[in-house]
């Protein structure tokens, strides 16, 4: 075992550290701003929206979902950036109209999906579906019982091409409720509003059904059938939740209200038989002896929050790491090969791990040639990639889940980086990535760039979670080179026109260029576009992790590691 000590970048992580406590205060000053729109999201359609649900006898969506976890517990929510600063043409969709999160509900830990029947009705937008859909394959890969509290007026018929047809909108939905209730996975929905259209689908495709009063349930509206076919009929005799438990036997439980539904929900949930748990191994925590050193705080002060620092931070990643893992400290896989990506295994919260993380402090190497380089923090070269892709591979051979911590620029690029076949030894980290079956976490704290993202199992790897600090930017490279190769580009376009640009206008254009591709980076648009489950307050890392992991256990079944051809 080795102890999590301080590297020779500790002094970055001290508290009285300059240049950390001025890091520290822009994280704090990012956070209060980022906390602000989140409570703003968290109104939904507005007050006026609000008091109009309660005046239907109804409550809110988070006032429902306070009541259905259980007390004294955090609701993990996810995506609930999503739709952030979209569709204002609309009137905006905070948080994409729905809300959706792991709970504890009668001791069990549960994906909740709740429409907030505040934005546009439940509505569905495009992103709608999209969270819906990550919301599900979350509970599909994990496992996990999954809450369906239904007040929608189905698909936002301006969007509805953007909504209905594909493979990822709306439809799929239903799909997957089919596919989980074949795999064993709880779903018990409870209809507290209305369900309407293809929408009405969803609530009798899950195992268990419940209904308020006053709520409705069908598949065409009284207006619309009395269009279609020419009956006059009422909501209530048509849909309503006395016809659907005493005439068509369509609900399994009609409630009274809201309070009652929810309580008949939570009684369901606390019923619920324990199957199997994953085959990853796990050992009591101590919370005297097996403490994180340091404090979570410290991370405030790790990151550089302001996009137009000079530089990034520079620090040593094996700090952020011992704030995060169990004590007394970690066993580093080949720690003096390949430094600029740390390799190790560890336990967070009793659960084994195995990490991946970038170093961003420079690292000193010695090339096969003998000759004596510095290697700068945040790139993979291919000493580091051939190291990651074989142990990405021994934590699938030993059913260990992985963790990768994103601060990174891409691949090395040059004469020498291309030598060394760099082409070569990222094609097999991505493979092995690519390929690993155990679960994956990816957090981003910093920059995720190029293809760097993919060799760290960025989204298009399929990671069970994904999250991000508030200081995460996503794309192919920073700000800065962007704007420099767009802006060689338009000049070259310029004086193929017969044009030329002053000084003064060339500055313009490339602060331009940098302000619009530098706002596309930024963590709340990725967030926006389900590209990240969550933003997270850096401090509370931790606890998301153990969430997380918890979570990829109650899914026992792990497929054969198959690495397939790699290039050697």
């Amino acid at each position: 075992m080795t102890e999590v000590k301080a590297g020779k970048k500790a002094a970055e992580l001290d508290a009285k550290n300059p240049k950390f406590v001025k890091r520290a205060e822009g994280m704090r000053a990012l956070l209060s701003v980022i906390r602000q729109q989140e409570e703003t999201i968290r109104l939904g359609g507005g007050t006026k929206a609000i008091q109009s649900q309660h005046d239907k006898g109804r409550l809110t969506v988070r006032e429902r979902v306070s009541l259905l976890i259980d007390p004294d517990t955090t609701f993990r929510e996810l995506g609930l950036f999503a739709a952030f600063e979209m569709y204002g043409e609309w009137g905006g969709a905070p948080a994409a109209g729905v809300v959706t999160g792991l709970a504890r509900v009668s001791g069990r830990l549960c994906m909740v999906i709740a429409n907030d029947a505040t934005v546009k009705a439940g509505s569905f937008f495009p992103m709608t579906a999209k969270k819906v859909l990550r919301a599900q394959t979350i509970a599909l890969e994990n496992r996990i019982p999954t809450l369906y509290l239904v007040d929608s007026a189905g698909i936002f018929l301006p969007l509805q091409e953007d909504v209905f047809p594909d493979t990822d909108d709306f439809g799929r939905v239903f799909r997957n409720n089919a596919v989980m209730s074949a795999l064993g996975i709880p779903q018990i929905t409870a209809i507290m509003g209305m369900c309407v259209a293809g929408g009405a689908y969803l609530p009798v495709m899950t195992d268990t059904v419940l209904m308020t009063e006053g709520s409705g349930l069908f598949l065409a509206g009284p207006a619309l059938v009395q269009a279609a076919i020419g009956q006059k009929v009422s909501a209530e005799e048509l849909g309503g939740a006395a016809m659907h438990a005493e005439i068509s036997g369509t609900v399994d439980f009609k409630e009274p209200n809201d309070h009652l539904c929810i309580a008949r929900m939570r009684s369901l949930v606390g019923k619920l038989g324990q199957r199997p748990g994953a085959p990853f191994d796990v050992k009591p925590y101590d919370a005297a002896k097996n403490q994180p050193a340091g404090a979570e705080g410290d991370l405030y002060g790790v990151v550089e929050p302001d996009p137009n620092a000079p530089a990034a931070a520079i620090y040593d990643m094996h700090e952020v790491i011992a704030r995060l893992v169990d004590g007394p400290g970690i066993d580093e896989y080949k720690a003096d090969y390949g430094r600029t990506l740390i390799c190790c295994y560890a336990r967070i919260g009793g659960r084994a791990v195995a990490i991946v993380a970038n170093q961003r402090a420079h690292q000193q190497q010695t090339s096969s040639t003998g000759e004596k380089r510095t290697e700068f923090g945040g790139v993979i070269y291919a000493e580091s990639a051939e190291k990651a892709a074989r142990f990405i591979m021994d934590a699938n051979q030993s059913l260990i889940p992985l963790i990768f911590l994103h601060d990174v620029n891409g691949f090395m690029v040059g004469r020498d980086a291309e030598w060394s076949g760099i082409i070569r030894a990222g094609a097999k980290m991505v493979s092995a990535v690519s390929n690993s079956v155990v679960p994956k976490i990816s957090v981003i704290l910093a920059g995720s760039f190029g293809a760097g993202n993919y060799a760290m199992c960025g989204k298009a790897y399929d990671p069970r979670f994904i999250f991000a600090w508030p200081t995460a930017k996503y794309a192919v490279m920073s700000g800065a080179s962007a704007a420099s190769t767009l802006v060689e580009i338009r000049l070259r376009q310029l004086e193929r026109e017969g044009k030329k640009l002053t000084d003064a206008e060339r500055k313009e254009l490339f602060e331009s260029i940098k302000a619009t591709y530098e706002g596309q980076t930024d963590a709340r648009y990725a967030a926006a576009r389900l590209w990240v489950d969550a933003l997270i307050d850096p401090a509370e890392t931790r606890e998301w992790l153990l969430t997380a992991l918890e979570a990829c256990t109650l899914n026992p079944e792990v497929a054969k590691f198959n690495p397939g051809v790699l290039q050697t």
